[in-house]
């Protein structure tokens, strides 16, 4: 009978997420949230290679180089590799691009891509900006900082600027196996353009493996009119990333448990001899 009790040590049930949110038209409405969706994850930890363990990673953009910033694009990798912090990004568009700082000759906040965009978005942490091109999705993966080894953060939070529609910009949480663990819709700002809204999710314990990003309800080129929600992306905060094997019990460890169960099931259901009882007693 000790099979029981070490299967259930194993956690498969976990604690309901805890949601972080706001919105406002400067940075002063959602810096309360933000500050404790921080404190809930913990200490911020330096951009270098390896997990910590525990604690927090951030990234605010604004420390990338013109090199990689407009009009270059960002590499999927560059905070996994250039900047060790743990994401790689993907998208079904044709890229990423971090917005220009003022003074580099560019224009700020996407106005290379809609001369309008300046005064459609707002920074959270000036000055650049961050968004995918041909598409308003981006899915974030975790790996141990500066290596190709996949991991699992607690949770995820990031900053949006111009949310004008509820539903629409969002957070999707998905398991080690793909599987949907939750999805969570940040909140409209309540000034039209050059608002910010966050939204953070922590789920305690370390079972997410990517994190999906919709933001608003078109990609970036169009104006916003006639229902179009243009949304861009300023700071990411997020859980340290602690490497799978850490985190989730091998499958066979998990098969082997499976097993004894089995095991005592079926000898709980094996017919008793003569004058012995197979039922439970009363």
């Amino acid at each position: 009978m000790v099979a029981l009790p070490i299967l259930a040590s194993i956690g498969l049930a976990e604690a309901a997420p805890v949601t972080f949110s706001a919105s406002g038209a400067n940075p002063a409405a959602i810096q309360g949230q933000v500050d404790a969706f921080r404190a809930a994850l913990g200490g911020l930890n330096p951009n270098l290679a390896g997990s910590a363990g525990t604690g927090r990673r951030e990234i605010n953009w604004d420390g990338v180089p013109d090199a990689r910033s407009v009009p270059n694009p960002l590499p999927a990798d560059f905070f996994n590799t250039t900047s060790p912090r743990g994401v790689v990004f993907a998208t079904p568009g044709t890229g990423f691009q971090v917005s220009a700082n003022p003074g580099s000759g560019a224009p700020v906040e996407f106005g290379n891509i809609n001369a309008s965009y300046p005064g459609y978005f707002a920074t959270f942490s000036p000055q650049r900006l961050f968004t995918a091109l041909g598409s308003n999705v981006v899915d974030v993966d975790f790996f141990v900082p500066g290596s190709t080894t996949p991991a699992l953060t607690r949770g995820f939070g990031a900053v949006f600027t111009d949310v004008d529609l509820a539903n629409t910009t969002s957070l999707a949480f998905f398991d080690v196996n793909n599987l949907l663990l939750g999805s969570f819709f940040a909140p409209p700002g309540l000034t039209g353009s050059e608002s910010l809204s966050f939204l953070g999710v922590d789920f305690g314990t370390a079972v997410i493996s990517r994190v999906r990003i919709t933001s608003g309800n078109s990609a970036l080129g169009p104006n916003e009119a006639g229902g179009i929600d243009l949304v861009v992306m300023d700071d990411f905060i997020y859980g340290e990333p602690i490497a799978r094997a850490a985190t989730v019990p091998e499958p066979g460890t998990l098969a082997l448990f499976g097993s004894a169960v089995a095991g005592l099931v079926a000898l709980r259901r094996r017919p008793g001899k003569a004058g012995e009882s197979t039922g439970a007693h009363t």
